[in-house]
């Protein structure tokens, strides 16, 4: 079982949804509240996992060595770098690691695997809070349009996300060759001119940085989805989750 949330984590989400309330009740544009999707409100382990997995039942006839390694990864083995997790189960040859990151670079952007992921703690009643209390909830994800956009919606819809509702939006990358820094810088300021951005939610810390740099007023929460710590000087939240009990 889970530990409870950090009081600091409980007061940063409360804030958010206490701003979305007062801003909501001016009766202009509804405010924003902006989340990160991949890390942020998912948990993409599980896409890495079954790809490996898969991988190992296609080699076990000409390798069975390397198909025993790589099942027996757990999803607490799966790490933000493919090679931080293929060094888990003692995959380090350089030859194999390039044909293994080939392999689950061609399945992990899509539609297909992307219906794997699973929320993380508490991000559906969250996201649902936020958008109950009056907020427009963006979704802005370095997943691409071709590649992923149907089991994006897919997989928001049927975990209970709000999806095609009114103040709702998803926003993918035109393209996978656009790389996600890049678009994050592109998109976010365009953001300003829909309404408040009063919240920022991302599992990266140099997209919470660009945030706090274009919205200087918003909450701005690094998800700790990979235990990795913010720079020491980072004035954004740091919350494990989105639970507030």
């Amino acid at each position: 079982m889970l530990p409870p949330p950090l009081p600091h984590q409980i007061e940063v989400l409360q804030r958010v949804l206490d701003r979305v309330s007062v801003a909501a009740a001016d009766g202009g544009p509804p405010p924003l509240v902006v989340f990160g999707v991949d890390g942020a409100l998912y948990d993409s382990r599980p896409r890495t996992l079954q790809i490996l997995l898969e991988y190992a039942e296609d080699v076990e006839a000409e390798d069975p060595e390397l198909a025993e390694a790589l099942g027996a990864l757990t999803i607490d083995h799966v790490h933000y770098l493919l090679s931080d997790t293929l060094r888990e189960c003692g995959v380090t040859h350089a030859e194999i690691v390039r044909d293994v990151t080939s392999y689950w670079r061609e399945r992990f952007h899509t539609d297909d695997y992307a219906v794997l992921d699973e929320p993380n703690m508490g991000a559906v009643d969250y996201v649902r809070a936020v958008h109950e209390a009056g907020a427009g909830v963006v979704y802005v994800s370095g997943r691409d349009v071709p590649g992923m956009l149907l089991g994006t919606v897919a997989s928001l819809r049927d975990q209970g996300f709000p999806v095609a509702d009114v103040a709702v939006e998803l926003v993918l990358k035109p393209d996978a060759t656009l790389g996600t820094e890049a678009f994050k810088r592109s998109t976010l300021p365009r953001l300003a001119h829909r309404g408040e951005v009063v919240a920022v939610f991302d599992d990266q810390t140099s997209s919470c940085e660009l945030a706090q740099s274009i919205f200087p007023g918003a909450d701005v929460g690094l998800v700790d989805t990979w235990l990795v710590e913010p720079p020491a000087d980072a004035s954004f939240a740091h919350i494990r989750d989105f639970r507030l009990l």
